[in-house]
């Protein structure tokens, strides 16, 4: 039974990349979806700079509970593929997984939209804590914060807390977590403090009404501003080479 793992006999092969640069791989190539990195893939392709670490990375999946999030997570995909939308997605996987309390992290803002989705979870016969971003009222100066360094100065504004938010639903013994609308850098500190699997279903972005993906989408119209002082004259086909160490 094939289980895509690369074959012992290969060799580490010798090159100009020594980084993965995915990014850069044409449309008309993209070999990874049929199998063929190793032999249809760029020279940035992992399958050709980082041959050691893909089979590493096979061994974690002996772990029975990672190995199961990882085949539910492909059944949930086969199954509600362009069908089911990311709330039924999260429904279907924390049933197939045998989930019975689930976590929402929220940011004050999204508050609202936390309750519905308690509701729905609650529905699907779940059991549900919330948490928001700034529960607790601790004070921005807490965290070494100046006054002029808020986003309205001269009052208390409360510091958001997502490493207590983590603690919250870990010790309500949550097994999945709902990320709803964290700043960036708060979702990362949830993310790196919860115990439990961790999805987002919000990601903020107060300007483009929380889709993020429209900045890439209008890079080069409406949004060029997002572009840093070192872009280049014309797009590269290639990634920075670094040579092998």
């Amino acid at each position: 039974m094939a289980t895509g793992k690369p074959k012992a006999s290969q060799k580490p092969r010798k090159g100009p990349y020594e980084d993965p640069g995915c990014a850069y791989c044409p449309p008309t190539v993209r070999a990874c979806r049929e199998g063929e990195g190793d032999v249809r893939g760029p020279g940035f392709c992992p399958s050709k700079v980082a041959e050691a670490a893909i089979e590493d990375s096979l061994e974690f999946y002996t772990d029975s509970f990672v190995r199961r999030v990882a085949q539910e997570s492909a059944r949930v995909e086969s199954e509600g593929y362009c069908r089911w939308t990311r709330v039924e997605e999260i429904c279907a996987f924390a049933h197939r997984m045998g989930f019975e309390k689930i976590g929402i992290a929220s940011c004050i803002s999204f508050v609202d939209q936390a309750y519905t989705l308690s509701g729905i979870l609650e529905s699907h016969g779940f059991e549900v804590a919330s948490v928001a971003c700034k529960q607790g009222g601790i004070a921005k100066e807490h965290i070494g914060l100046k006054d002029a360094e808020k986003i309205r100065p001269g009052g208390h504004e409360s510091m958001c807390n997502p490493v207590c938010q983590a603690e919250l639903l870990n010790r309500a013994g949550c097994e999945l977590n709902v990320v709803l609308g964290l700043c960036v850098g708060h979702d990362s500190l949830f993310y790196r403090h919860c115990k439990g699997l961790a999805t987002t279903l919000v990601t903020k972005d107060r300007v483009l009404a929380h889709n993020p993906l429209g900045a890439l989408s209008l890079a080069e119209t409406y949004y060029s501003r997002v572009w840093g002082p070192q872009r280049p004259s014309k797009p590269p086909k290639l990634p920075k080479r670094k040579r092998q160490r």
